[in-house]
């Protein structure tokens, strides 16, 4: 894929950082303790047929991985609000608990990320959870710390919002392969109404990297709330790592066409936002270094790329050397970013840290006369 002229990478930076504005951004869900370790976020936005708005994310309180998930409340709650006053008020209008997502014998030791997508007939959930009964591969098991478990995305389906707590829940991407055993925060990316991509992040057995994969679902069973999609293609690692600021964690969140106006009317291309650090654990700084945010495990920055035509074989990162989005406020995390196309216009949220280190769920909206002027 050839590069785009830099003009036009001009654009899609100034269209991305107009979306993923840091001082413009209004919490809508705040995080349940206004402290470090606390959001709410990972999941997306949708706009059914009445206009109302719907946004998924999970509760995180504070807990290690390192001393074990099952000790606390880490993953505590799958939520969505709605709003049905154009973003002014927002109400929980569903909720699942961890053991309302347990499935046989796994059970739910955490809550991670989560999708949520309309249908010609319905909607559908996607939703990954730490589980145990997963266990290591042979050989490998005293590599699972104790009190945790292994990742995997699970599917409900149902003809209304409010049927999805009814759902039975169907596994429809998990891997045994250790390079991308644990397989989480899946996000959903649709070209036409038979076109489904389900993309997902994925972390060795060693917790050493972040990776985005996708799963290709076949067109004839895309679009119908009573079928599973038939995932006939898997790629787990399309989108190599950086070699700067994002050469540890390279994790995928959103994929979003950009309109065809302006400078862009016959330009087919797509920015992808992801999240990057350059270590799992904060780094330590050289006491007479430059000072900058450099992103760790749940304090991950914002990077953003693009596609063309579509196609995941080629990325073009907009940020090479230097995160995109970095918050104002704490530790500077910017993360899960997310932005769908609404009849109000283009809606972004994203997960922002603030001066208390919690992470609420934050929006920005630019209207389709705004985002017409930035790509004239």
């Amino acid at each position: 894929m050839a590069a785009l002229p830099t003009a036009l990478d001009e654009r899609l930076s100034n269209l991305a950082d107009a979306l993923i504005n840091q001082k413009r951004a209004r919490t809508i869900v705040p995080a349940q303790q206004s402290s470090i370790g606390f959001w709410f976020g990972g999941g997306n936005t949708i706009e059914d047929a009445n206009g109302n708005l719907h946004v998924v994310g999970r509760y995180r309180n504070h807990g290690d991985s390192r001393t074990g998930v099952a000790a606390g409340q880490r993953g505590l709650e799958l939520a969505v609000f709605t709003s049905q006053d154009d973003r002014k008020s927002w109400e929980k209008s569903l909720s699942f608990s961890k053991s309302d997502l347990n499935i046989e014998d796994r059970t739910v030791l955490s809550i991670e990320g989560s999708a949520l997508r309309r249908t010609a007939n319905g909607f559908e959930l996607y939703v990954s959870t730490e589980k145990d009964g997963v266990g290591y591969p042979q050989g490998y098991e005293g590599f699972l710390k104790p009190g945790t478990g292994v990742w995997t995305i699970e599917r409900l389906a149902a003809e209304t919002l409010e049927g999805l707590k009814q759902s039975p829940l169907e596994t429809v991407a998990e891997c045994s392969d250790l390079r991308w055993l644990h397989i989480k925060d899946p996000f959903l990316y649709e070209r036409t109404s038979n076109d489904l991509n389900l993309l997902f992040c994925s972390h060795p057995f060693s917790w050493s990297s972040s990776n985005t994969g996708f799963r290709k679902a076949s067109a004839d069973t895309a679009n119908d709330v009573a079928t599973t999609p038939d995932f006939e293609k898997t790629e787990y690692d399309f989108f190599p790592r950086g070699t700067t600021w994002d050469v540890a964690m390279t994790r995928g969140t959103c994929l979003v066409d950009v309109p065809k106006v302006g400078a862009f009317a016959d330009v087919d291309v797509s920015l992808f936002f992801y999240d990057g650090g350059e270590s799992l654990r904060d780094l330590d700084e050289h006491s007479t270094a430059v000072k900058r945010p450099r992103g760790y495990s749940c304090e991950e920055l914002g990077g953003v790329a693009y596609i063309q035509n579509g196609s995941f074989t080629d990325i073009e990162r907009l940020s090479k050397y230097l995160p995109q989005f970095i918050s104002p406020y704490g530790t500077g995390c910017s993360r899960y970013v997310d932005v769908v196309s609404t009849k109000a216009g283009l809606v972004a949220t994203w997960q922002q840290s603030q001066n208390d280190l919690s992470q609420p769920l934050v929006m920005n909206v630019l209207s389709h006369q705004e985002v017409a002027e930035i790509l004239k």
